[in-house]
């Protein structure tokens, strides 16, 4: 069996010798759209994170029994033509949520806190002139008795939700598709969630209902001082809309994933005035060291599983 795996730079330092138990391993770092058909012409099986693996590729890859995608989406792979011609397509899940529950509150505590301006204002030597022992120009408030909104109640949000509720805060949520539905916590619709809340995340898949749902007409519905973290996916946030705002309000943003990854140059997110209000990190939330060894025991697993 030979295993050729596309992308390991996603998988960063972790050790991918597991694979190796597994049959004829080759490893490729990243993999261009112009390289990925001489890579997995022999491949029995494919493992990708965000290498696209289309219909085509899939015919000249005649031995290929198996695509494995590490990650949950599988939006990079053609599953109907998969299916079509008996190539099993396996996925993973469950493996970031712990990572992406804590990468949440380090953004906020980040924003909430003022850490950016704090820590500068140490570091350049202004405290060693403070006439004082403290310095306050950058108010904050606790998470105890406010209000926050999850977009997106599935498993990140509600570990998101319980985490949040262990400070005291006045947890709701606003489900987009509308199945995900509980009373372990309010519902409301995503006006009332917007208008009310003093933090914000968003836990949701990029679909149809969840494009561009937070456009500017929504940003502007939301309290000053309010924190929005966006764990889910880009795309949901309009990039436009916040670069465009964070210079008008005192509104506070956490980015971890973008419309468009890696970002793009000239992102009009890179010349705001307000620089303080927005902490941007690259898609990195998912990526514990834990995260990313039960992803790839996980990918492994489901090559043992496989009918091959």
């Amino acid at each position: 069996m030979k295993i050729v795996i596309l992308d390991a730079l996603t998988f960063g330092d972790a050790n991918l010798s597991v694979f190796k138990s597994l049959g004829e391993v080759e490893v490729y770092e990243s993999t261009s759209p112009e390289q990925t058909l001489l890579r997995i012409t022999n491949a029995t099986v494919i493992v990708t994170n965000k290498v696209v693996i289309d219909a085509e590729l899939m015919s000249a890859a005649t031995n290929l029994k198996l695509i494995c995608i590490a990650a949950t989406g599988t939006n990079n792979i053609d599953l109907e033509a998969a299916a079509s011609r008996g190539i099993e397509v396996k996925n993973v899940a469950g493996y970031s949520t712990n990572s992406v529950v804590q990468h949440t509150f380090s953004m906020l505590f980040y924003l909430l806190g003022h850490s950016r301006y704090y820590d500068e204002y140490v570091k350049d030597g202004s405290y060693t002139k403070s006439p004082i022992f403290t310095h306050l120009p950058k108010p904050f408030f606790e998470l105890k008795g406010k209000k926050w909104g999850i977009i997106g109640l599935g498993t990140i949000g509600r570990g998101v939700a319980s985490v949040a509720s262990a400070f005291g805060a006045k947890v709701c949520y606003h489900s987009t598709s509308g199945k995900n539905l509980t009373r372990d916590y309010l519902h409301v619709d995503l006006q009332t969630l917007l208008e009310t809340c003093d933090v914000i995340s968003i836990h949701a898949p990029l679909n149809e209902q969840t494009k561009n749902l937070l456009s500017y007409k929504e940003l502007s519905l939301c309290k000053d001082g309010s924190v929005i973290v966006n764990v889910g996916r880009g795309g949901i946030i309009d990039e436009d809309a916040v670069a465009k705002i964070v210079d008008e309000r005192e509104l506070y943003f956490g980015l971890d994933v973008l419309e468009r990854e890696p970002m793009r140059e000239n992102h009009p997110l890179l010349s705001v005035k307000n620089g303080e209000r927005l902490f941007i990190t690259p898609h990195i939330a998912w990526a514990s060291n834990e995260a990313r060894e039960k992803l790839i025991e996980l990918v492994a697993q489901n090559i043992r599983d496989s009918a091959l």
